[in-house]
Parts: C-alpha cells; sequence; structure tokens
C-alpha cells in the first residue's frame, strides 16, 4: 500500500468540484463524431420523431459508466485485468470478454477513420488550398505525436476548453432559430418523446445509440480516467479496515458526481445538436455521405445565425472532431497494452514497459485511421458502422457491469436503493435497444 498517496475525500460540494475531471475527458471525447455527425445526420434524416434515441442513450448509461468506475476504485487494477479474472469461457489464457473487447475495438478502426476524416474535411474547408488526402495525413501523424511526446496534459485542457466554447456556440445557435422559419415548437418535440423508431431509420438510430452519450468505448475508458486522476490511489489498497470503507465511500461519491456533471453537460449539447438537424436539415432529400458532409452539416448554423458563423463552424467542427481522435487515442494507446499483457502477447512488466508500448501504439493507430479512410472516404457511414459496433460492444460492457456488481456487492459501498434502481434501468434499457436493433440490423 503507497500511503504517502492516500488521503481522505473532501466532504463538502466545493472541496469535491476541485476533483472532477475524468468526467471532462470523456465531455472532450464525446462532443465528436457522435454529436458532430452521428446526431445530427439522425435528425435530418428522421425528423424530430427519433429524439427519444439521442436522448435515452445520453441518461441511460451512466449507470454502467458509475458501476465500472466504482470498480476501478475498488480494484485499483487496470479495466483488462479485471475482465480477465471474471467468470466465463476462456480462450487460451484470457476470458472472452478481454477477446470481444480486442476485436470489437479493432473493427472500431472504421469509425475513427470517419472522424479523423472528418476534421481533415473541416481543416481543408478552413485552408481551401490544402487537399483533404494531405491534411488527413497531416493529421493523423500530429495526434500521434502528441500522444507520443505526451503532450497530453496541455492538449487536454485546451481541447476541453476550446470544446466547451463549441458547445456555448451550439446552445447560442438553437436559440437564435426560433428567430427563423425554422423554428419548431412543442409538439415537434412532443412528437420525438412517443417513442416510435421507423425501420427505415433503423441503421442511423442504433448507430447514433451507439456513439452517443457515453459509448461503450468512453465507459472502458472512464476507468483509466479514474485511476490516472487518483481516485483508486487516494482510496488505498482495501485492508478490511472501516477507515479504508469511509475512503471508498467518498471517492466513489465524488466519482458519482463528476460522472452527472459530465452527463448533464453531453446530454445539452448532443439534444441541441439533434434539433438543430431536425429543424433545419429534415426534409432535403439526400444527406451527402462523402466529403462534402462537413460543409453539408455547417448550414445548422448558417442558417440559424447567418452565413458569417460558417468559418467560426468549420473551426469548432475541427476542434471537436480532431480532440475526440486525440482523446480516442491516448484511451487506445492504453488500452492495447494491457490486452496484449492479458493475451501474453506483450509483457508490461513496469511503467516503462507500458510507456513505451503507449508511444508503439501511438505510431500505429493513427497509419491504420488514415489508410482506413484514404480507401473508404465515406465519414457518415464509417461513424454510423463504428455505432453499430459499439452497440454490440455495449452489451459485453453491460455483462461485465453485472459481473463487477455481484463481485463488490458485499462491500456495501454503493447499494441503495436510487443506486440500484438507476443501474438496472441501465442494463435493461441498453439490453432492449442495442439487442432489438442489433436483431432488426442482422
Amino acid at each position: 500500500m503507497n500511503l504517502q498517496k492516500i488521503q481522505n475525500p473532501p466532504t463538502n460540494l466545493r472541496k469535491m468540484l476541485t476533483f472532477l475531471g475524468p468526467g471532462f475527458i470523456l465531455s472532450a471525447s464525446i462532443v465528436g463524431s457522435g454529436e458532430l455527425i452521428a446526431t445530427t445526420v439522425l435528425g435530418a434524416k428522421a425528423g424530430f420523431i427519433t429524439f427519444w434515441v439521442i436522448l435515452v442513450s445520453c441518461i441511460i448509461k451512466v449507470g454502467i459508466q458509475l458501476e465500472f468506475g466504482k470498480n476501478a476504485i475498488i480494484s485499483g487494477r487496470p479495466i483488462m485485468a479485471e475482465f480477465n479474472k471474471l467468470n466465463g469461457f476462456r480462450l487460451g489464457t484470457a476470458n472472452w470478454m478481454v477477446w470481444m473487447t480486442f476485436f470489437l475495438t479493432l473493427l472500431k478502426i472504421l469509425q475513427l477513420g470517419g472522424m479523423l476524416g472528418g476534421a481533415a474535411i473541416a481543416f481543408s474547408l478552413i485552408f481551401p488550398g490544402i487537399p483533404i488526402s494531405f491534411a488527413v495525413v497531416f493529421l493523423g501523424l500530429s495526434v500521434g505525436l502528441l500522444i507520443f511526446k505526451n503532450y497530453y496534459k496541455l492538449i487536454e485542457k485546451l481541447a476541453t476548453i476550446m470544446v466547451f466554447g463549441f458547445t456555448f456556440f451550439t446552445l447560442i445557435s438553437l436559440i437564435a432559430i426560433f428567430f427563423t422559419p425554422y423554428s419548431f415548437s412543442i409538439v415537434d418535440i412532443l412528437e420525438g418523446l412517443s417513442f416510435e423508431l421507423p425501420k427505415k431509420y433503423l441503421f442511423v438510430a442504433i448507430g447514433a445509440f451507439g456513439i452517443t452519450g457515453v459509448a461503450s468505448d468512453e465507459i472502458i475508458a472512464y476507468t483509466y480516467w479514474c485511476q490516472e486522476k487518483g481516485y483508486a490511489a487516494y482510496t488505498g489498497e482495501n485492508d478490511g479496515s472501516e477507515s479504508w470503507n469511509t475512503r471508498a465511500k467518498g471517492w466513489i461519491k465524488v466519482m458519482h458526481l463528476d460522472a452527472f456533471v459530465a452527463m448533464i453537460c453531453y446530454t445539452i449539447v448532443t439534444a441541441a445538436f439533434y434539433l438543430l438537424g431536425a429543424a433545419i436539415l429534415h426534409g432535403n432529400e439526400t444527406v451527402p455521405e462523402g466529403n462534402e458532409l462537413i460543409a453539408f452539416l455547417a448550414s445548422i448554423y448558417t442558417k440559424s445565425l447567418g452565413s458569417g458563423v460558417r468559418l467560426g463552424y468549420l473551426i469548432g467542427a475541427f476542434i471537436a472532431l480532431y480532440s475526440s481522435v486525440f482523446a480516442t487515442l491516448a484511451y487506445w494507446s492504453r488500452l492495447f497494452p494491457d490486452i496484449f499483457h492479458e493475451l501474453k502477447w506483450w509483457r508490461i512488466k513496469s511503467q516503462s514497459d507500458k510507456d513505451y508500448a503507449v508511444k508503439v501504439w501511438a505510431i500505429i493507430f493513427p497509419a491504420l485511421w488514415i489508410l482506413t479512410y484514404l480507401f473508404l472516404k465515406l465519414p457518415t457511414f464509417m461513424v454510423l458502422v463504428g455505432g453499430v459496433i459499439g452497440s454490440v460492444l455495449l452489451l459485453v460492457v453491460v455483462y461485465a457491469a453485472i459481473q463487477f456488481r455481484i463481485k463488490n456487492d458485499f462491500l456495501k459501498l454503493d447499494s441503495s436503493f436510487i443506486s440500484t434502481a438507476i443501474f438496472w434501468l441501465s442494463v435493461i434499457s441498453i439490453a432492449l435497444v442495442s439487442g432489438y436493433g442489433i436483431l432488426k440490423i442482422f
């Protein structure tokens, strides 16, 4: 036990707020392909009728996120090591959940290629003389270099500030729409809360459900950010004492506040993106699939705030997509060394081993994302396919969360009626929506 890092949790709201952070890293990641592309495209194609899908997606997943965060604090171990300790079928040295996370995350390379391509399109529209192919290579190399050189803390702060600025810009645009011909009413919103899901919008809706709010990737990533923030180290190793129990409850409470504050932020901006897409873009005969997508989506701002804000939108779109790619690379470069360690393919024996592995993956993944985009050049399709894959991974995450809750139940750290209700509502809702959608698609 590292006694130097152990500290008692804050006991008042003001001090608790100073320990928030992991949820905001997720918010910087979330306000990207899900909100900018999948949410707006769903609104453009379906109108207001599938608004409920977005709200449900943002709200119900937090119960699973809290369970993962709690287990990260209690165990202090990497999430793949925890997956490998759970009951279930094993293939070789690893639990089936480690293998599923590995294969499904690899398939999501398609989604990240689309996100990187979207950032490149926005970049080339800001600087018209730069070809998209050059921009995607440049941005891919730059994001890899930032992780390789370990400039994460500085970029994290700057990206978070810029993403929240883009969020504010989006909310202003939503307010402005009520002073244009594209204004909508409470009747339109109520139509979107009728829980209808027309079959022709099923693929887009399930893709959006898998990628908006806290997606399966972000739920897993949250465990890394909670541990790197220090929640687990502050709690210390479980020695069975009452003082450990008190510390664990306190830091879990801080983690809950962190997750719920972040949820409020990304739910508001996701809803705003959807309503703008539904109000302004719905009714267009086609929604572009290729390189014209970002310019097309810019009209949610130019038609509500005027053509003068187009450059502001493009800058914001670039920041949102690039910061999402960056946050994902920061997560994947931590995840894959853990996966390979559990598969006995790459031994991680020390922190220097892990730092070296992070640098290797910081080069490999951007190269794969660049090649994927240059081959397909269909950012909408690529992002939505990633969302569908994310819906499958979400079922794995839900199963793991149930296992974590059973494993940690004897500690009685978070067993209130409200906590239990939120958790099982998340489990049931995700299982029903993801399961139904996957069955309908396949």
